[in-house]
């Protein structure tokens, strides 16, 4: 059993766990990810490690309160326990001194892109962070992206706050002012496919996370198969980083929409069922603006300074 020492909701529906796992903790490297059965009954869910310490023998996810498997582990508390966590799974990062990079990233995507960033700083890399969200309320992490990077470039979608726009608005102005060796993106599969289309006709080298479906993690079930280049890859042992210029976006949407009847029926019976779970465990994170108008006030304020 794997068990949970830290907890915090980041922003609506994103959670952020620390979990003790020293083995998992001690091999660990950028662009890993783990997988991770909540109970019995629950799904496989592959998730980006957000960060670890060897020493503590912790690992740190954040993640997307999406489905069933997902909203049971977002409702369970400091001290209790995942059934099974596998890792570190895939083929690490390859990080080395390529010059000026752009780090994009957004949603959960933000928690797996805090190691790499750090790790292409030790490599001497020029690092520029450029964060989406919706709205402010959705960017969470500022201060820990600053203080790692070179230069951190918010965006709201909404206009709210920083930038107007999305990461890939901010790829092609940016491509279109200076030269940018390599660009590594984390977050959902709509927005990494975006980027990698605004960086596409420069010519940057675009790596993109990919963890759809998976089941066993060690290629031998082939259901998080992805076509890249035309060629079939496992994004358990082949990735999870791909060349976004040479992904077939298409057939990746169209795998991971292929499921979606099955999961809106289980997840409405798991909530039927458990709803008193989600009002006695985890209101704020399902909402976690909820009584934080304090802090949601200071967010303002930095935004207009």
């Amino acid at each position: 059993m794997y068990q949970i020492v830290e907890k915090e909701a980041l922003v609506p529906n994103i959670i952020y766990l620390k979990i003790r796992a020293p083995k998992v903790a001690k091999a660990a490297r950028p662009g890993q990810f783990v997988i991770i059965r909540v109970d019995e009954t629950g799904e496989r869910v592959p998730m980006g490690l957000a960060g670890w310490d060897a020493e503590e023998g912790t690992i740190e996810i954040v993640f997307y309160v999406l489905g069933t498997s997902t909203m049971k582990l977002g409702t369970l508390r400091v001290g209790d326990s995942v059934l099974n966590l596998a890792g570190p799974l895939g083929t690490p990062t390859e990080v080395g001194n390529f010059g000026t990079v752009i780090c994009a990233c957004g949603c959960f995507g933000i928690g797996p892109t805090m190691p790499l960033i750090k790790a292409l700083k030790e490599a001497g890399n020029r690092v520029i962070t450029a964060v989406e969200g919706r709205s402010r309320e959705f960017i969470f992490w500022e201060d820990r992206l600053r203080e790692a990077s070179d230069e951190v470039v918010i965006l709201a979608g909404d206009g709210s706050c920083g930038d107007a726009g999305w990461t890939n608005d901010f790829i092609k102005r940016r491509l279109a002012e200076e030269k940018i060796e390599r660009i590594f993106v984390h977050g959902c599969p709509f927005m990494m496919m975006e980027a990698a289309r605004a960086s596409e006709p420069f010519g940057v080298k675009t790596i993109v996370s990919l963890t759809p479906l998976m089941v066993d993690g060690t290629g031998m079930c082939g259901a998080c198969r992805v076509e890249v280049g035309g060629e079939t890859k496992f994004a358990c042992v082949d990735g999870p980083d791909f060349d976004g210029h040479q992904v077939n976006w298409e057939t990746l949407a169209l795998r991971l929409r292929q499921f979606i009847p099955e999961e809106d029926r289980s997840h409405m019976l798991w909530e039927r069922d458990n709803w008193h779970r989600l009002v006695e465990l985890a209101p704020q994170a399902l909402n976690p603006t909820l009584g934080r108008s304090e802090e949601k006030n200071k967010k303002k304020a930095a935004c207009s300074s």
